[in-house]
């Protein structure tokens, strides 16, 4: 007997799939709601795993011990390589099993490099102001409150980080029904063709917003350690990224507990982001005529001369030097918290705030609707084509530079990275970042909840697992549209339609009969 069961694709954008992107966004809104405003510290009880994972792990232990053992036992080069290439493959096939397993995490970095890491100094920099370092409790409950009626008040906060200004953009901005002035004198609509785009195209700095929208995930998280050690504890946060109408990222996110408004405002000014690149401020080559690969000598030279250009590890060891600078040096700019009451409308309103943009794709948060607002995008696209995204990036032939691990075949201006891509304007980063000690679950421990609420609305045991033997009474297999089992996509969704509906029904009659700490 057969019978055929649809299963969601689980997309997490609209334009994939809306019905499970908008499942994924009401997941996100219940995981905020729960860590928003905690009075106790989550309970972060991770499961043990079991004996086939732990025995894969010594396996795999075992192997890296054996490798290490290979480079200091008698035996001629050619033995060790071949050793080396058997026991790398044996490496390989652990670590696919262990992906599969429930454990979280890498044991090891996705790519072996045996080459010397490179250190650089942590000392600030000298134009930056200096910041409060406080040992940092591991609490992560905010302060609390008591109100004259013996009530107690446990808010919390809610911040956006915006990048610096790259130079001034036509804008609307109300001050309750007053419309305050743009900077190029006029009073603009709120569906202008011209906001978000620069009052003086010439002058805008294109560069450095490329850069800024490259590097804002490491601002983010530099501003988050260095928000942490000046509060003296473990903040916990939970927002997403959106695009704004400068097609610049920002970032909103939820904050449990409270911080003094000088104090967010002191950490912001101070958080910079060092890129120790080599120099790519100025054009060696261009993209109609860059450097050529030469198989004699295994590497890139100048089209012209055939001299060989700088390796990577010899460019960065040109930074070695004490007088060196960085490449580039991204910031914050400006920051807005305030504070939300537990239980307020502000709480919910703020949540759904946050939430608002996850179903969709970066770009679809400030579509290019005008030709104006075309031409700022292509702009920036352009920049984002000829910049270095990483230190493999082909882009680095312009400059005079061999990327890490050259390799034939490499055009610059046209790197497959992502940050090259118009759908992501530079941005590559997670686009929802939640705090390990937010809640103390995962969207899987939310999911599990969610299907325990379920299963005691409809009358049935919790904690009532299918035993082994009914799980052999099964098999699944993936269903293929040519199947004869399967019918038409169209009757097929007309059937869950169905469905949904008398379960949701079935839900609202019983769900009155769940105890309220159940049904949390």
């Amino acid at each position: 007997m057969y019978e055929v069961v649809e299963i969601p694709c689980g997309a997490r954008l609209a334009a994939k799939c809306k019905p499970c992107a908008e499942r994924n966004r009401r997941l996100r809104i219940q995981q905020i709601r729960e860590g928003w405003h905690l009075a106790d510290e989550p309970a972060v009880r991770p499961d043990r795993p079991g004996e086939d994972a732990l025995d894969l792990v010594k396996t795999r232990a075992h192997l890296e011990f054996d490798r290490a053992a290979v480079h200091y036992q008698p035996m001629t080069p050619d033995e060790r390589v071949e050793q080396l290439a058997e026991l790398d493959a044996r490496i390989a096939e652990v670590d696919e099993v262990l992906a599969e397993t429930d454990l979280r995490g890498h044991l090891t970095p996705k790519e072996r490099d045996d080459r010397p890491r490179r250190a650089r100094s942590t000392k600030r920099r000298h134009d930056s102001p200096d910041l409060p370092r406080l040992p940092v409790d591991p609490r992560t409950v905010g302060r609390s409150f008591q109100g004259k009626a013996g009530q107690t008040y446990r808010p919390s906060m809610l911040v956006t980080l915006t990048l610096d200004s790259h130079e001034q953009v036509h804008s609307h901005m109300r001050r309750g029904a007053y419309v305050v002035p743009c900077a190029c004198g006029e009073r603009h609509h709120p569906h202008d063709p011209k906001l978000g785009t620069p009052v003086d195209p010439a002058a805008y700095d294109y560069r450095r917003a490329a850069l800024d929208a490259i590097h804002f995930a490491r601002v983010l998280d530099r501003w988050w350690q260095n928000l942490r050690r000046a509060a003296g504890w473990n903040v916990q946060y939970a927002g997403a990224i959106e695009l704004q109408r400068r097609l610049a990222p920002h970032a909103h996110f939820a904050v449990r507990g409270t911080l003094p408004r000088r104090l967010v405002n002191q950490v912001a000014a101070a958080t910079y982001h060092q890129v120790w690149w080599p120099p790519f401020d100025e054009f060696v080559y261009t993209v109609d005529r860059p450097p050529i690969w030469s198989a004699d000598l295994g590497g890139y030279v100048d089209p012209a001369t055939g001299e060989t250009l700088p390796t990577w590890g010899e460019a960065l060891d040109a930074l070695e030097d004490p007088d060196a600078r960085p490449a580039y040096v991204a910031r914050l700019g400006r920051v807005d918290a305030r504070g939300i009451a537990q239980g307020s409308k502000d709480a919910e309103r703020s949540i759904r705030y946050v939430t608002k943009y996850v179903t969709k794709d970066l770009t679809e948060h400030a579509p290019a609707n005008s030709a104006t607002q075309k031409a700022h995008a292509d702009r920036l696209h352009a920049e984002l084509a000829v910049l270095p995204c990483s230190p493999t990036c082909a882009n680095w032939l312009l400059y005079g530079v061999q990327p890490d691990r050259a390799k034939p075949g490499l055009v610059p201006g046209r790197c497959t990275g992502k940050v090259h891509q118009r759908a992501t304007l530079g941005f590559t980063g997670r686009r929802v970042l939640v705090s390990r000690q937010w809640s103390g679950k995962t969207l899987a421990d939310h999911r599990a909840d969610n299907r325990v609420w379920i299963r005691a609305a409809l009358g049935g045991d919790a904690e009532q697992e299918a035993t082994p033997d009914e799980k052999d009474r099964y098999r699944f297999e993936l269903a293929r549209p040519e199947d004869p089992d399967v019918l038409p996509l169209e009757h097929r969704i007309l059937r869950t339609v169905s469905e949904r509906i008398r379960w949701r029904a079935q839900v609202r009659t019983l769900s009155a009969t769940v105890p309220t700490q159940q049904a949390a």
